[in-house]
This record gives C-alpha cells, sequence and structure tokens, in this order.
C-alpha cells in the first residue's frame, strides 16, 4: 500500500512532472502540473468521483517527480515521457507517421515528386498534405496542367528518345534536345511553384501574357497549348471546393461518445484546405473531456518523428483547454508565436463548425464500422459452435514469383479489426523454390516456436490454402503442442472455382470437416476480410523484397569488393553480361583486382 501522506510531505510546490509506478515497477501514467503538490494531494481525496482516478490511484506503488524550470518545460517533458513510456492510464495518440510531401528539385531540368522525410535534397518542399492520397491526387493534376518530368533521375539521363508521357502531352520531353528550350522548361517550373504557393490569379494572368504573345508571334501550336492548360487551370479553380483568408491555420474538431474519441483536423496553408484527417486516440476509461483535448494537442505536434508542420494558429471548440500553456509550449518547439483559438467568430467559427461536423461523422462511421465487425465475430463464433469469445484471429499466406523471392505473410485481427501494428514478414530461405508447403511449415515454425504468452497465441489460425497447406499447419501446431499456452484452432480457406468471393471451402484441421456458410453470412465475410487482408500484406512484402534484389547488384555480395572494384569490373568488362561471361583469368586482368580475389568473384556469380 502507497503511503501517500509520508510522500507528499516532501512534494514541492514548483512545477514539474510526475511519474507514478504499480507494484512491478512500471509506469502506468504521467502528469504535469503548476503545482506539484497539490496536484498530487488532489489524487487523494476522500471524495473521488472519477472512476478512472479510483482505479489508477489503487494501482500506485510509487511516484516520483521531476521539478521544471517553468509550466511550458513540464509539459514538453511530459509529451516525451509519455512517448517513450507508453502508460496504460495516458491517452495515447499511436500516429507518428511522418507527412508527405511535394519536392520540386533543383536540377538543371527539375523533377516533381513526393518526398516523406528529412528534408535533405535540394529543392522547394510544398506541404505537408494529410495523406498520400491528396499528393498523388496533386501530382497528377500537375501532369495534366504543367507537363514537367516526373520520372527517375536514372531513368530520365538513359532517354534518348521521349516516353509515352509526352506523347500523352503529360511532360515537355527535357531528356531529348530539340523537344523544348530551358528557358520554356523553367517558365513551366515556375508557374508550378507559383500554383503550388497559392498564387493562382498570378499563374492565370501569366499563362494568359504567353498565349497572347504567341498568337501575336502567329506561334498558334504553343498558344492552343497555353489555351488548353489555362481551361484545366480555370476548371480546377472551379473545383477546389473550399478557400480561405486564414493562411497558416489547423482547425481541430472532436467528438466523444461511447469511450471513442475522433479528433477531425482541417489544414489550411495559403488561404487553401490541404485536406483533412480523422485520429482515433487510445484513451482509458472515464477519461476528461479537456485531459483528452490538451494530450492530443501536444502529442500530435510535438511529435518530432512525424515531421509536422506546427501552425501559427489553431483553431477549436474547448472551453477548458488551457490555450496559453499550450501555446508557449508549441511556440518555443516551433521557434516562432503559435496561438490556440477557442472563441471563434465568422468565417472561422464556420470552419471549427465543419470540423466539429467532420469528426462527428466520422465517429458515427467508427462505431458502425465497430458494430459491424462485432457482430461478424459473433457470427463465427456461432458458425464454430465456440463457447469461448474469440480474441485473436491469425491468418498465414504464402506469395512469390516464379519461387522467387518468398514471402509469408502473418495479418492479426481482434474483434475490433485489423490489428496492423502486430502484422509480420517472413522473407523464406533454404527451400526449393515454389514449395509453398515447405514455405507455409518454416513461417509458421518461426511464429510458434517460443511463444510462451497465451495472449499471443491465436484462437483461430486461418491458413490461405488446401489440404497441403492446413497438413503443414496440422504439423507445426503438433510439434510445438507441448510448449504452446494454449492450441489454436486451424481453419484451412481453400479458394473456390475460379477463385471467386463466397466459392472458399472452409476447413476444420485434423477432422477435415467442411464448414458450410451461406454467401450473405457476416462469419464469411470476416473470413474473406481475413484472407485478403493476409493475401495483400503477402504481396507487399514480396513486391519489396523483389525490387530490392532488383536494384542491388549481385556484387555488393562478394567478400573485397567495394564501389570502386564494382566501379572497374563493369567498365573493363562491358557491363554485368561480360562479367558474368567472363573466366577467372579474364577477370584478373582488370586493375585493381588480384588473381584470388578473381576466383572468388568468378566464383560468386556462378552460385
Amino acid at each position: 500500500m502507497f503511503d501517500h501522506e509520508s510522500f507528499l510531505k516532501n512534494v514541492s510546490n514548483e512545477a514539474g512532472v510526475y511519474r507514478m509506478f504499480d507494484a512491478d515497477d512500471v509506469v502506468i501514467y504521467v502528469g504535469k502540473a503548476k503545482n506539484l503538490k497539490k496536484r498530487l494531494a488532489s489524487y487523494f481525496r476522500s471524495n473521488i468521483t472519477n472512476g478512472k482516478t479510483r482505479v489508477l490511484v489503487s494501482k500506485i506503488a510509487d511516484i516520483k517527480v521531476i521539478i521544471t524550470a517553468t509550466e511550458t518545460e513540464a509539459l514538453i517533458l511530459e509529451n516525451d515521457l509519455i512517448k517513450y513510456h507508453m502508460p496504460k492510464y495516458n491517452v495515447l495518440l499511436r500516429d507518428d507517421k511522418s507527412y508527405p510531401f511535394i519536392f520540386i528539385s533543383e536540377h538543371k531540368h527539375p523533377r516533381i515528386t513526393t518526398h516523406r522525410g528529412a528534408k535533405k535534397a535540394k529543392g522547394r518542399y510544398f506541404g505537408p498534405y494529410p495523406n498520400s492520397g491528396a499528393v498523388r491526387e496533386s501530382l497528377h493534376l500537375m501532369q495534366k496542367i504543367f507537363p514537367i518530368r516526373q520520372c527517375e533521375d536514372a531513368y530520365y539521363r538513359n532517354r534518348s528518345r521521349p516516353c509515352l508521357q509526352y506523347q500523352l502531352k503529360r511532360c515537355l520531353a527535357p531528356c531529348v534536345e530539340g523537344k523544348v528550350s530551358d528557358s520554356d522548361y523553367d517558365n513551366e517550373v515556375k508557374l508550378v511553384k507559383m500554383f503550388l504557393s497559392g498564387d493562382s490569379k498570378e499563374v492565370l494572368s501569366q499563362i494568359v501574357e504567353q498565349m497572347d504573345k504567341a498568337s501575336m508571334t502567329l506561334n498558334f501550336e504553343a498558344a492552343a497549348r497555353y489555351r488548353d492548360q489555362l481551361t484545366a487551370l480555370r476548371k480546377v479553380q472551379e473545383q477546389q471546393w473550399i478557400n480561405s483568408d486564414q493562411t497558416d491555420v489547423d482547425v481541430v474538431g472532436f467528438h466523444y461518445q461511447h469511450g471513442i474519441a475522433c479528433f477531425h483536423l482541417l489544414f489550411i496553408r495559403n488561404g487553401k484546405v490541404l485536406g483533412s484527417r480523422s485520429y482515433y486516440p487510445k484513451i482509458p476509461k472515464h477519461t476528461e473531456e479537456s485531459e483528452l483535448y490538451s494530450a492530443f494537442i501536444l502529442q500530435f505536434y510535438l511529435n518530432n518523428n512525424a515531421g509536422r508542420q506546427i501552425p501559427r494558429q489553431i483553431l477549436h471548440s474547448s472551453g477548458d483547454l488551457d490555450n496559453s500553456a499550450i501555446a508557449q509550449a508549441l511556440s518555443q518547439e516551433a521557434q516562432y508565436k503559435v496561438s490556440l483559438h477557442a472563441n471563434t467568430r465568422g468565417e472561422r467559427a464556420k470552419l471549427v463548425e465543419m470540423a466539429q461536423r467532420n469528426a462527428r461523422i466520422g465517429l458515427e462511421s467508427k462505431l458502425a464500422q465497430k458494430g459491424t465487425q462485432l457482430q461478424r465475430v459473433t457470427a463465427l463464433e456461432k458458425a464454430l459452435d465456440s463457447d469461448q469469445s474469440i480474441k485473436r484471429m491469425e491468418c498465414f499466406d504464402i506469395s512469390h514469383t516464379s519461387g522467387q523471392q518468398t514471402v509469408a505473410s502473418c495479418v492479426v485481427f481482434d474483434r475490433e479489426g485489423p490489428a496492423k501494428a502486430q502484422y509480420r514478414k517472413f522473407n523464406i530461405e533454404g527451400i526449393t523454390g515454389g514449395d509453398d508447403y515447405a514455405a507455409m511449415n518454416q513461417a509458421l515454425s518461426r511464429r510458434f516456436a517460443n511463444v510462451s504468452d497465451a495472449e499471443l497465441v491465436p484462437d483461430i489460425l486461418f491458413i490461405d490454402g488446401g489440404k497441403g497447406q492446413l497438413s503443414e499447419a496440422e504439423a507445426v501446431i503438433s510439434k510445438y503442442q507441448d510448449t504452446l499456452p494454449k492450441m489454436p484452432l486451424l481453419v484451412g480457406v481453400a479458394k473456390g472455382e475460379s477463385r471467386k468471393p463466397g466459392l472458399e471451402t472452409l476447413m476444420l484441421g485434423y477432422t477435415r470437416e467442411v464448414i458450410p456458410l451461406p454467401n450473405d453470412n457476416p462469419a464469411l465475410h470476416l473470413i474473406q476480410h481475413i484472407r485478403d487482408e493476409s493475401h495483400r500484406f503477402a504481396i507487399t512484402g514480396h513486391r519489396a523484397r523483389r525490387a530490392k534484389v532488383k536494384n542491388t547488384s549481385t556484387l555488393e555480395h562478394v567478400p573485397g569488393v567495394g564501389p570502386k572494384r564494382r566501379q572497374a569490373l563493369i567498365k573493363y568488362l562491358g557491363g554485368m553480361q561480360g562479367l558474368k561471361q567472363a573466366s577467372a583469368d579474364e577477370i584478373a586482368k582488370v586493375p585493381g583486382i588480384s588473381q584470388e580475389l578473381a576466383q572468388v568473384i568468378f566464383d560468386s556469380l556462378k552460385h
């Protein structure tokens, strides 16, 4: 039992951060306070009504405090400690994926493309955009209006004639001499930069001016191209669903219902809404709205790994938020003034109302999806005559191309849907190419060889395949039955005739009993979802592995052959084809290659 009275006697009245530990010395909660003594004393009052606080206090075995100079420092430190410890009683925003940008390089003929991560390459970055779909849509639009190249630099350098993009009038073909002058290409790049910066009116006026100039000089082909460009640009402006007088603002909408919270953010840059996105943080039960709001904003903007831009203004709807303290913390992080506003009027109020409405719709959709998933799991329990509730399901699938770069996937579903953080890929090695049975055996063996936690053993293990794959699964599970905390139920999902959904055959492991499910049964829909997700994840992993092999030289794996020697070998023997056909003696004639190393290279290329 934690002796809070003795502890509180020695606690400072200064600002700081406190960490609460349970009996296993695990951090279960991190908080900050303007006055540590008053804040910590509030946890041990006799009249606590909040259920979450009562449960939290009952788990406390120790409390440690860190004194800070200001409340702002306490806010930043609290956020860092929450990210590090991930305490179970804190609100957790598990979204650290970096935002995509549109990038225009500084080459002689600049390239426009997408970019994530650190901004190391020279050029201009536009964004960030809320999701990759918005970036792809923007790039597709750029190709139609401003035909500058989007191809890889290696592809661009090795062109001798225009590609299909030129024929489709989506690229000016700067890679081929005589197709476009440097000045004309630079002018197109300038217009793209202006358009992405929000100067649409200036772009329109410049295109009109260029069209008139081309007409006056009787260059009707160029004038027609400018006319088409102008038409497309005006159409885009008509489709722009919202323009705002606000220049650099994020608008936060919020809705909380049935223990689930939805934050919906509108991202406004240069007066245009770049897009929006909904977030569903993990929250403990009975969390108060003000704590939830504050935790979300701090974690969202102070997560340096995500590379998010902190806007100069944040509009929100919470009347209980400490705007000044949070603004100071964000300003310190951003190195410029950031302000938060709750009492908005006019256009700002309409933007907040829009975000609120989207948050409510997003939450309703989430709740409906959750209800559908629960209905499907319940139907599966009924179809399998299961006495116990199904908490975890896994599905394995194999993907390869002609037996090469084989990858096995393991996807995990719980009662709420896909648990993507627990997905796994297995690169399969040491088997005969194309042997799916051996691949399945290896993947399952690696998955279940050292499992000691019952919660990590699936209640149902789906195998994408017929009797052969199911037999391999039976053999592996039987091999580890003495070490596994529990035995999963095995279900084989064999593809039906013409591989159409609804024609699958479902077989129970060991008994081979066929489970009859009609096409409209929610349990079948759940199995199809799991099977399709496993198939998608396996193909994604295989394609990534295959691409890596294509982009990797065979010589990179030869010991003693670095970049300079690889370059010399390719140069003197006429490429990889010539090198593979060369004898060890011919390889030894390359400058810097000894007879011993030549033999190693020769042997490596023959295996």
